[in-house]
């Protein structure tokens, strides 16, 4: 695929896009430019809370409630985790275990484990575990599979 900038000096940006016909590539690269400007609400300290997908590092399911961190601060939800996997989307964000979704854009580093598991370590130094049941699916989608 060939792709072409155009710096500009006023007005808004705006991305087109030409083809044939839609690919699996551009099908994807439009799902990235819709889900990625997305924000979500949720509360934090009773108040309600903006809080930009981009930001997200992960998102967890505890004891029925749902929480979203980000490198500052934890912002308790109003959607089930399930819900929140459908709002991110799956172009940056990977359900890695019954109760995380990941930040794919947000991990520093990787590491394999015994019994097929994945240690993520986050830009922020926090670790997450890729439980053995979505790690091949994890390994493909580094690789660039869906």
């Amino acid at each position: 695929m060939k792709y072409t900038i155009e710096h500009i000096s006023q007005g808004e940006d705006e991305v087109i896009l030409r083809c044939h016909s839609p690919s699996a590539e551009m099908e994807q690269l439009i799902h990235f430019l819709e889900f990625r400007s997305r924000k979500l609400i949720g509360n934090k300290d009773g108040i309600r809370t903006v809080v930009e997908q981009p930001k997200i590092l992960y998102v967890e399911s505890v004891e029925g409630k749902t929480f979203a961190y980000t490198e500052a601060e934890v912002i308790q939800m109003e959607h089930s985790l399930t819900q929140m996997e459908q709002l991110l989307g799956a172009v940056n964000f990977f359900r890695c275990s019954k109760s995380v979704i990941l930040n794919i854009d947000k991990v520093r580093e990787l590491r394999s484990l015994a019994s097929n598991r994945i240690e993520a370590t986050m830009c922020n130094g926090e670790r997450i575990m890729i439980s053995r049941t979505y790690a091949s699916d994890f390994r493909k989608r580094l690789k660039g599979g869906r």
